[in-house]
């Protein structure tokens, strides 16, 4: 992408600030967060920084791309508060595309997730069945169902992508997340200082890791080849909670046992298994992860040595 004028909301985020950050090199790169669960200190000079909500009129929406990634994006925070969790992820979604289509923008590329493919040790394809347990997946699938709306009644070009466990460590845009980081990161921050890291259960539950750098570059991508429809973006290979901590120790230099206590969510809304089918944004635009695990978990390490 080159020369273009886009809006990335949420874009003082995790992932919305490693996306702004990069488009920024050779775009016009638009941040707007409310400042909830993204800092403006994630962001480099050259992004304009916007301090809004997606709730709000008036948004910056004269862009040539939206990329949608403003979200309440745990399950515990629409528990909490169910009807804020919708109006943030759903009605947020609709507004920032409504307003951005009456601009004349005709490009988004949003956030969907995979957590709606269930528990699954077999690679998840976007056109399998999926089911919602909990209030963060609802919203997300809403948010599916008016992306489909805005492509099929409006003719736009509205691609939802669900991410599997993104991560990149404390050393990067994802410390301000705290206990909403990944757990990589959190595991490694607690071993570097000498603290066992918390599993749930026996800690074989597995994900499918995919570094922050590779989901950047697939969402690029989305819009640069102007898709429509519902994409994977996940490397297609599953590490056990147990295998991170065996790799951060080697990588670390250290011998720390984990701690494992009781799962506090519910067994039958707990994904306990992620595995990526990418094959569909691969066909469509020649994605693949170009980031290995191994690599990942040195680059996550690096901070502390």
């Amino acid at each position: 992408m080159n020369g273009k004028r886009v809006l990335v909301t949420g874009g003082a985020g995790f992932i919305g600030s490693n996306l702004a950050n990069y488009l920024a090199a050779d775009n016009e790169v638009i941040a707007l967060d409310d400042g909830y669960l993204g800092t403006p200190d994630n962001l480099d000079d050259s992004v304009e920084f916007v301090e809004a909500s997606v709730l709000d009129d008036d948004l910056p929406v004269d862009v040539d791309v939206v990329f949608h990634l403003a979200a309440l994006s745990s399950l515990q925070m629409h528990e909490d508060d169910p009807q804020r969790g919708a109006r943030v992820n759903v009605e947020g979604f609709v507004n920032t595309v409504e307003q951005a289509r009456q601009e004349g923008c005709e490009t988004v590329v949003y956030a969907t997730t995979s957590s709606i493919y269930g528990s699954r040790t077999e690679p998840s394809p976007e056109d399998m069945p999926v089911a919602v347990n909990t209030g963060y997946e609802a919203s997300k699938l809403a948010r599916e169902r008016y992306g489909e709306y805005f492509a099929n009644y409006h003719d736009m070009n509205v691609a939802g992508l669900r991410f599997f466990s993104v991560y990149q460590g404390y050393g990067g845009a994802e410390e301000h997340k705290g206990e909403y980081a990944n757990v990589i990161a959190q595991f490694a921050d607690d071993m570097a200082n000498g603290e066992p890291p918390v599993l749930y259960g026996d800690g074989e539950q597995t994900r499918d890791f995919t570094h922050v750098d590779d989901i950047v570059r697939g969402i690029e991508l989305a819009a640069d080849h102007e898709l429509t429809g519902i994409y994977n973006l996940g490397t297609g290979d599953a590490y056990s909670f147990n295998t991170v901590v065996e790799m951060l120790n080697d990588e670390l230099g250290t011998d720390i046992d984990p701690e494992y206590v009781e799962n506090p969510i519910p067994e039958d809304v707990y994904v306990h298994d992620t595995c990526a089918d990418y094959s569909k944004i691969n066909d469509a635009t020649g994605w693949e992860p170009q980031i290995t695990f191994e690599e990942g978990i040195e680059q996550v390490c690096a901070q502390y040595k």
